[in-house]
């Protein structure tokens, strides 16, 4: 969606309403006025395709995870629990494009967490997850599949597919398919942490049957 700058005549009290609301949605006062006006000509925004993308998400994810408040319409941040001594939490920010062609969004993974054994296992999934991803995906990217790793944290770049039209629905099923799917890998991992292999084994033919139902966004 292109912009211009167009000269608007507002009155001043109406200006200091926008720019409450505006800080309090951490967004910017064009940004603000530009998405009240495009609902009011019932015009579909970038803004509002993300917030209808993430409520989708959110209705996808079961019991066991939560929705953070959302810093920004263009940010979703989701937590679950890890079946693990010390109790951590781990973390899911999504964070999307505002143009759904190409790069759909990228994908950070945290943990809470000073243990350092804790991060050792941790580092150990998220290369074993990497290989997996390497193996079964690297003919579709040319440059490599589009992830990095760092010492507990995990990012991933999603594509949506040359010349594809996805839905708000299609976006939304593939990313909450591939955080519940990572999750449940995660459980399976540290459930068996005490037999790395049998742990290897467990969360490749998971994500083998992940990648059977079908791979909208990459």
């Amino acid at each position: 969606m292109n912009k211009s700058v167009y000269s608007l005549v507002l009155a001043d009290d109406v200006v200091e309403a926008i720019d409450r609301l505006a800080y309090s949605m951490n967004t910017s006062r064009s940004n603000l006025i530009n998405q009240i006006l495009a609902e009011r000509v019932q015009l579909l925004t970038p803004e509002k395709r993300m917030r209808e993308i993430f409520a989708k998400i959110e209705q996808l994810m079961d019991s066991r995870f939560q929705t953070l408040n959302q810093p920004s319409d263009a940010m979703m941040s989701i937590k679950s629990p890890l079946r693990y001594k010390y109790k951590p939490t781990i973390r899911y920010s999504i964070e999307l494009s505002r143009d759904f062609h190409g790069k759909v969004g990228r994908l950070k993974v945290s943990f809470r967490t000073q243990s350092t054994q804790l991060i050792s296992m941790l580092d150990s999934f998220f290369k074993l997850w990497a290989r997996l991803e390497e193996k079964y995906l690297s003919y579709l990217f040319t440059t490599g599949v589009p992830y990095e790793t760092a010492e507990g944290r995990f990012t991933r770049d999603f594509y949506a597919p040359p010349q594809s039209e996805l839905t708000d629905e299609d976006i939304a099923n593939a990313i909450g398919d591939y955080i519940s799917c990572m999750d449940s890998c995660i459980q399976l991992y540290f459930d068996n942490a005490a037999e790395p292999e049998t742990a290897a084994r467990k969360v490749s033919e998971m994500y083998e049957r992940y990648l059977k139902k079908g791979v909208v966004v990459l």
